[in-house]
């Protein structure tokens, strides 16, 4: 038997006034499509991802897995419908939204497994404020009867505290002989999935609700869900940051993407954020307020606190960026310090070297961008300004406030600044016209 999963992508997300796809919007760094994407692939053999009519960014975002094209958005089961050639009648399918990205591989699990014997399974939930969902009706044997809409139930049905989630599973045929079935008999004239539920009651298959935590079910439709999510999630990330052995000074101040990876004995202190392609190997500690995305940090490093590490950055084994330090497309050998207060882009930086404090790598000409090497063991006085491209051999020493414009020898020193001037008097002479200024 092949278990199939189609994920509903098609909705717009008029309620949040934006012009990017609903199922695009991003949750610590991940479209909500991909955390979906996700959790289905390690339960599923295949995923089909259905999508509206110039949803090319959607579709991009689903590949490898096919994608169909719902041409007119005539409700959910219609939507559902499209999917129906893409699964064969002995296939267990489940149904699922883009919207509903919290879902985790073992309520998907639980979901396909617990169809058993019965002809239809569905999600269901216990929020603490039922609000408007669907409501799921059951009888003295907990089988599910019906599944009442809010603006259809009665007082006694809006009572009830075991909620719709809307996912469904049963098998394929089953499920594309409902689908085509379902008719739109409803104020707003479109498809809906739950009438499945009627059909299959319908029929005298046994249809059975799994119940799963509320936090993981709730749909986004909005800019203030999406922020809920987005603290479902980072909840999430952070407890297994903590349970794989990283330090987590101040949890609730540390963002992560879902993506970052924390080895053991790593330590964070609070108000870090990590971008989307992080990296921390075994020992290295992020001081406070730092910046991480698209780098790697090695065993034992230091970074921060009040440090920026941009795409392409690889810190070294035990080395540090300090305060005020920004690495871009830069490589920090073992052992190597920036300290404070510098930028380092497009650079190679040799183990055991020392930047000073205030050191620019000049990597950008207007129009390209170009790299400086710095060997080994080399020194760079603080106020440098290293104009690439430009080369220091190993041990090469950089004065203060020098400005390097051409390649230094190995073990050189270069000075790249003035001679110093002095006008006795000059001082004097600068306060007289202060005071005739007055």
């Amino acid at each position: 038997m092949t278990t199939t999963a189609v994920i509903l992508a098609a909705g717009l997300g008029t309620r949040m006034k934006s012009a990017l796809p609903k199922a695009l919007h991003p949750i610590a760094g991940r479209p909500m499509l991909a955390h979906l994407l996700a959790s289905a692939a390690q339960v599923f053999d295949r995923i089909v991802v259905v999508t509206g009519p110039e949803m090319e960014a959607v579709a991009r975002a689903a590949a490898p897995h096919p994608v169909v094209i719902q041409h007119e958005r005539l409700g959910t089961a219609h939507a559902a419908l499209q999917a129906s050639p893409m699964f064969a009648e002995e296939d267990e399918v489940v149904i699922l939204y883009a919207d509903n990205p919290l879902i985790t591989p073992d309520t998907l699990r639980r979901l396909r497994d617990g169809r058993g014997q019965a002809g239809l399974a569905l999600l269901a939930m216990r929020p603490a404020d039922p609000a408007r969902y669907g409501r799921v009706l059951t009888n003295v044997r907990g089988d599910v009867t019906a599944v009442v809409e809010w603006a259809e139930a009665d007082a006694g049905q809006r009572a009830v505290g075991l909620c719709n989630a809307g996912v469904f599973c049963a098998r394929g045929a089953d499920l594309a002989r409902w689908l085509a079935e379902v008719r739109p008999d409803n104020a707003k004239g479109e498809y809906y999935l739950t009438d499945v539920v009627a059909l299959a009651v319908a029929e005298g298959q046994r249809v059975v609700a799994i119940e799963a935590d509320p936090a993981e079910l709730r749909g986004i439709n909005s800019r203030a869900e999406l922020a809920e999510a987005e603290a479902t999630v980072q909840a999430r990330l952070r407890r297994a940051a903590l349970e794989g052995g990283a330090t987590l000074t101040a949890p609730d101040t540390v963002f992560l993407s879902a993506d970052t990876v924390l080895e053991p004995d790593v330590t964070v202190g609070p108000h870090v954020v990590f971008g989307a392609g992080v990296s921390v190997r075994s020992g290295a500690e992020i001081l406070a307020f730092s910046h991480l995305e698209g780098c790697v940090v090695a065993e034992g490093a230091r970074i921060g606190p009040y440090a920026r590490l941009r795409p392409g950055a690889e810190v070294g084994q035990g080395a540090h960026v300090g305060n005020f330090v920004e690495l871009k497309a830069t490589r920090l050998g073992a052992g190597a310090k920036a300290n404070h207060l510098a930028y380092l882009g497009d650079a190679d930086i040799g183990p055991g070297s020392n930047i000073g404090a205030g050191t620019i790598t000049c990597n950008y000409d207007g129009h390209l961008k170009h790299r400086t090497e710095i060997g080994k063991g080399s020194f760079v006085g603080s106020n440098a300004t290293l104009v690439a491209p430009v080369t220091l051999g190993d041990g090469a020493f950089i004065a203060a406030g020098s400005t390097i414009t051409k390649d230094v020898a190995p073990d050189a020193l270069a000075f790249g600044r003035a001679r110093q001037v002095e006008k006795p008097g000059g001082g004097s002479a600068i306060r007289a016209t202060w005071v005739k200024r007055r």
